[in-house]
């Protein structure tokens, strides 16, 4: 039943035209929807039982961010801890499901924790409560215990794919440009966070201005372009060790906008010489490199297909900038914007479905959304200065940067769902752009 209401909710406001095949009491359901209004959810997820006096100042810590992330998927509403009726406080008792109905919960999340050799344990169950049943038997995660954040977002990816029938994307990381100071002395610095702003580092200093980091398929190494030789030069650092080194370096030329290829030893990037910039692809262990555009225009900001078969990217050999498609190894492209202003920064879906790109008409910006034949678009927000989308592990969250009009000029990150609602900010110390997801952690 949690399975059925969920897929109506995750379809509506969808304008793609998609088929949502749901369970429902009774029978199979297929059911077709273009447009509504989301109802999110109501769920219950209690203070985890503490199961060692050591644990016991967990369990409503894993519970507070179990919720956090699945009210922030705007899916999921959270009844509060003060309507409950029956109060958890054995992991193994039955539940008293009437009680639960009672409050409207649909669906209820209970867990245990406990330290167990120096590690932390954290179990759970997911129920229907209208159905009476368990959603699948228990999952335990174990881990230091100063990661447990990263397992209460392993369980909320759990829950969420359980309900959803899609792959979480809580348990991952953003790397990122953090920016501080006034908008004419801007400091600049790599740093990475959780995905929801937590637990940031800083990678880099600010001695020299960085843009355009970029994960690696296995979201172990960082892409990016650094001026501190006075030009742009891509480097690639180990995110792990922090340690990096220069991969690209032609004298008299500048590279930019790199990107990884899905099976990580290619690099995609944009090198300027001569007055001209084209998109090279470089082979990152035998240092062979190749140039896979060759036009009197700018291209720029390629990003391979999940699949690596093709690349997208932008260019203005129309006269305007637009969007194109051509094979990975290079050749003919085709368009795929058509729409009015100009189109940058586009981002492949890692469903293969969509692209997001950067969209400026008529004194606006806009982070939006096409299929990859340029069909259905939709653009997902507008303000003074949206830009540089990226996409979360399950393709279907974005995250971008937003600055304001103004002499500060202050960027900030967001979050939006790809049908255009739930527009969030992410809560960082310090402005944030170009923002990049990386895959769910290992």
């Amino acid at each position: 039943m949690i399975r059925a209401l969920l897929m109506l909710v995750l379809a509506s406001g969808v304008s793609f035209g998609l088929s949502v095949a749901a369970m429902a009491q009774g029978g199979p359901l297929r059911i077709e929807i273009t447009e509504g209004v989301i109802e999110p959810l109501p769920f219950a997820v209690p203070d985890f039982v503490p199961e060692s006096s050591a644990a016991a100042q967990y369990g409503a810590q894993l519970a507070r961010v179990i919720a956090d992330d699945l009210v922030g998927t705007g899916l999921f509403r959270e009844i509060p801890a003060t309507a409950f009726i029956s109060r958890v406080s054995d992991f193994n008792a039955p539940v008293q499901y009437a009680d639960w109905k009672a409050i409207n919960a649909q669906a209820l999340v209970t867990g245990a924790v406990s330290l167990q050799g120096g590690q932390l344990v954290v179990k759970f169950r997911l129920y229907d409560v209208f159905s009476g049943a368990e959603l699948g038997s228990g999952l335990q995660f174990a881990g230091p215990a100063d990661g447990w954040r990263r397992m209460a977002h392993k369980v909320a990816d759990a829950v969420y794919s359980r309900i959803t029938g899609e792959g979480g994307y809580f348990d991952s990381r953003v790397v990122f440009v953090s920016e501080s100071g006034p908008k004419d002395n801007r400091r600049k610095r790599l740093a990475i966070m959780d995905y929801d702003g937590a637990n940031v580092q800083y990678l880099t200093d600010a001695g020299s201005i960085v843009l355009a980091p970029r994960f690696s398929p296995t979201g172990d190494r960082v892409l990016y372009t650094s001026y501190e030789t006075g030009r742009p030069r891509i480097y690639v650092l180990d995110v792990g060790r922090v340690q990096r080194r220069a991969l690209q370096d032609q004298p008299g030329t500048m590279s930019f906008a790199p990107r990884f290829a899905p099976n990580g030893r290619v690099v995609v990037y944009s090198l300027e010489q001569g007055g001209n910039t084209d998109i090279w692809a470089l082979d990152i262990e035998s240092g062979a490199s190749q140039r896979l555009t060759d036009a009197p225009s700018i291209e720029t900001a390629p990003s391979f297909s999940p699949d690596g078969s093709q690349i997208v990217f932008e260019s203005d050999r129309s006269g305007t900038q637009q969007l194109y498609i051509m094979p990975a190894s290079g050749g003919e492209a085709r368009r795929i914007s058509f729409g009015q202003g100009r189109y940058g920064t586009p981002v492949w879906s890692p469903r293969g479905d969509l692209i997001a790109f950067t969209k400026q008409h008529a004194g606006r910006f806009h982070i939006g959304v096409m299929r990859v034949d340029g069909s259905e678009e939709r653009l997902l927000t507008a303000s003074f200065l949206d830009e540089g989308p990226t996409w979360a592990p399950n393709g279907r969250v974005i995250m971008f940067s937003r600055e304001t009009r103004g002499a500060d000029g202050a960027s900030s990150l967001f979050t939006v769902d790809i049908t255009g609602r739930n527009l969030r900010p992410v809560r960082i110390p310090e402005g944030g752009s170009d923002p990049a997801w990386s895959p769910l952690l290992p």
